[in-house]
C-alpha cells in the first residue's frame, strides 16, 4: 500500500482538492459573480447574479460606445445629479450583492472538508468579501459627492457659445469681512481661452477702479449714468457686488443679481463678452488647495502672515518650489501688509497659474471627494456640467503653454479715472499677440498683426510708454527673479518674476 493509498494520504489528498474547488469558485465569483452557485448547485441565485452581471456590462459598454460618438451627450448624462444619485444606490446593491456571492462561494466549497486550510479560506473569503464591500462604499460615496457637485455647483446658467473662437470666464475672489456689510470681490480677472488651443490671456482688475461703467441693460445705469462712483471715493469696483444688494428691489425675479451686475460691468470694461463664472470663497479657499495637495511656487520676496487689524505673525519665506498648504497659499493671495493692491494682484495671478498648471486629471480623480467637499462649500458658478469636457479639454490643452498675463494698474491706466478705451483696445491687442502665437506654432503663413497703439501692458519693471504695440512675450517664466529692492507704491510692477513664478 503506497502512501497516499493510506488513510491519512487519501483524506490530504480530499483535503487539497476540497481546497483546490474553493480557490475556483472564489476565482470565478471574481471574474463571472453568480457563475460559482451556477456550478455548485445554487442555480437560481447564479442565475439571476449572471443576468445582473450581463446587464451591468451592456450599460458601462453602451456608455463608451456614446463617448466614443458622441462626447458631449455621455459627459450630459453623466454629470446629470440624478445619474450620479441612481448610481450611488446601485454600486451600494450590487456591491452588496457581489459580498454575499463571494461568503456564499465560500459555504459552496464545504470549507469542513477541507481540513485546517478552511482556514485560509475563510480569510481568504472573508477579505475578498471585505475589498468588494468597502470598494462599493467608496465609489457610492463618490457618486453622491459628485451628485452634490454637479447638483450645486455646475447647476448651468452661462453661455457658452464662443466670440470670436474664445471663451471668456470671469475669475472672482469673494472676501466677505466681518468689519464690513456685504460680499466685496477684492480679486477680479478674466481669463480669456481659445476654443481650439487652449491658450490663455488672464486680464486683471484692481479692486479699486472707480467710474465703472454698468451696461444700458442695468437698472443701476440711471442712478449711476456716467460709472459707478460717488464723492467719498467709495464707490469702488469691488463695491459693485453689495451696491447690488443695497437695490435689491430694482432686481426682483434676478436669481444672481450682485454677479450679474458685476459680470455686466466687467464686460463693459474690458470689451469682451463673459460666458462663464466661478467665484471663490477665499476664506474657503485654503481647502480646496489643500484638496489638491498643495501649490509649488518660486517666491521672489517674503510675504507677512497676518497684518492689519491683527499682527504679523510669520513670514512665507522666499525660495523656489516652495510648496504652500492652503493656508499659506490664502495668505500668499491676499497678504497686504507692506505691499500695495497692485502686487497682491500679481500675487493672486502667480496662484491662478500655479493652479492651472500643476492641477492634472490624475490629482482631480485621486483626489474628487475632497475636491467635491472643497467645491460645494466654496465655489459658485454658472458652467453647466455638460459643458465640463469641452472646459477640461481646453484647460488641459492650455497649461501646456505660456500664460500671458496684463494687470489693469498704474502705470497703464489710473484706477482713479481710468482710460476704457486704452484698456479695450490692451485687451484686444494682447488677444491678437496670443492669436499669432498660435499661428505662428502652427507655421501658417497668415501674418502677424500690426502693434496697436495701445501701451504695452504692465509686463516688466519698466513703465509702459504710450505708442508701444503689445508684447507677445509670455510674462510668467519658469524661474523668479529676486526682486531689486522693495515693492512700493512709487515702483509698481506686474512682472510676476518680481515677485513671484511658477515652479
Amino acid at each position: 500500500m503506497t502512501m497516499d493509498e493510506r488513510p491519512d494520504g487519501v483524506r490530504r489528498r480530499s483535503e487539497r482538492l476540497a481546497f483546490r474547488r474553493g480557490l475556483s469558485l472564489l476565482a470565478l465569483t471574481v471574474l463571472v459573480p453568480g457563475s460559482a452557485q451556477v456550478i455548485a448547485g445554487g442555480r437560481g441565485l447564479g442565475q439571476m447574479a449572471i443576468k445582473v452581471w450581463l446587464g451591468v456590462w451592456a450599460v458601462v459598454l453602451g456608455f463608451v460606445a456614446l463617448t466614443l460618438l458622441r462626447r458631449d451627450w455621455a459627459l450630459t448624462v453623466y454629470a446629470h445629479p440624478v445619474t450620479q444619485w441612481t448610481a450611488s444606490v446601485l454600486v451600494l446593491v450590487l456591491g452588496l450583492g457581489w459580498t454575499w456571492l463571494f461568503l456564499d462561494a465560500w459555504r459552496l466549497s464545504r470549507p469542513r472538508s477541507m481540513g485546517r486550510r478552511r482556514y485560509a479560506m475563510a480569510l481568504l473569503s472573508t477579505l475578498l468579501a471585505f475589498a468588494v464591500g468597502v470598494g462599493s462604499l467608496s465609489a457610492s460615496a463618490a457618486s453622491r459627492s459628485q451628485a452634490e457637485l454637479f447638483g450645486t455647483v455646475f447647476a448651468g446658467g452661462g453661455d457658452g457659445r464662443a466670440v470670436d473662437g474664445r471663451i471668456n470666464v470671469l475669475l472672482l475672489g469673494a472676501d466677505a469681512e466681518v468689519d464690513r456689510p456685504g460680499i466685496r470681490t477684492d480679486t477680479m480677472m478674466v481669463a480669456s481661452v481659445d476654443t481650439v488651443t487652449g491658450r490663455t490671456v488672464l486680464f486683471s482688475l484692481p479692486r479699486n477702479l472707480q467710474w465703472a461703467p454698468f451696461p444700458a441693460s442695468s437698472p443701476l445705469r440711471r442712478i449711476y449714468p456716467r460709472g459707478f462712483w460717488c464723492p467719498d471715493q467709495s464707490c469702488l469696483l469691488n463695491a459693485v457686488h453689495t451696491e447690488t444688494a443695497n437695490h435689491s428691489e430694482l432686481f426682483e425675479g434676478v436669481a444672481d443679481p450682485g454677479v450679474n451686475e458685476l459680470r455686466g460691468v466687467v464686460a463693459e470694461i474690458l470689451g469682451l463678452k463673459i460666458n462663464y463664472y466661478a467665484m471663490v470663497d477665499m476664506r474657503g479657499f485654503e481647502s480646496l488647495v489643500d484638496a489638491l495637495g498643495g501649490v509649488r511656487l518660486d517666491i521672489a520676496k517674503a510675504v507677512p502672515i497676518g497684518g492689519g487689524s491683527s499682527k504679523v505673525e510669520g513670514y512665507i519665506q522666499p525660495g523656489k518650489g516652495v510648496l504652500l498648504d492652503g493656508f499659506r497659499a490664502l495668505w500668499f493671495a491676499r497678504s497686504r501688509h507692506g505691499a500695495s493692491d497692485y502686487e497682491r494682484m500679481a500675487r493672486q495671478k502667480c496662484v491662478v497659474n500655479a493652479l492651472a498648471k500643476q492641477v492634472t486629471p490624475v490629482n482631480v480623480v485621486t483626489r474628487f471627494n475632497e475636491l467635491a467637499d472643497a467645491g460645494t462649500a466654496m465655489v459658485r458658478t454658472d458652467i453647466p456640467g455638460s459643458d465640463l469636457m469641452r472646459l477640461a479639454e481646453l484647460a488641459d490643452a492650455g497649461r501646456r503653454l505660456p500664460i500671458a498675463s496684463t494687470s489693469f494698474a498704474p502705470p497703464l491706466i489710473e484706477p482713479v479715472k481710468p482710460d476704457f478705451g486704452l484698456i479695450r483696445a490692451t485687451v484686444k491687442a494682447d488677444i491678437a499677440a496670443s492669436e499669432a502665437l498660435d499661428r505662428a506654432a502652427e507655421g501658417s503663413s497668415v501674418p502677424t498683426p500690426e502693434p496697436s497703439a495701445a501701451p504695452a501692458p504692465m509686463r516688466s519693471a519698466q513703465p509702459a510708454k504710450r505708442g508701444e504695440g503689445p508684447t507677445a512675450k509670455p510674462v510668467v517664466s519658469g524661474k523668479a527673479g529676486r526682486a531689486v529692492g522693495e515693492f512700493s507704491e512709487e515702483r509698481q510692477t506686474g512682472d510676476l518674476a518680481e515677485i513671484c513664478g511658477v515652479s
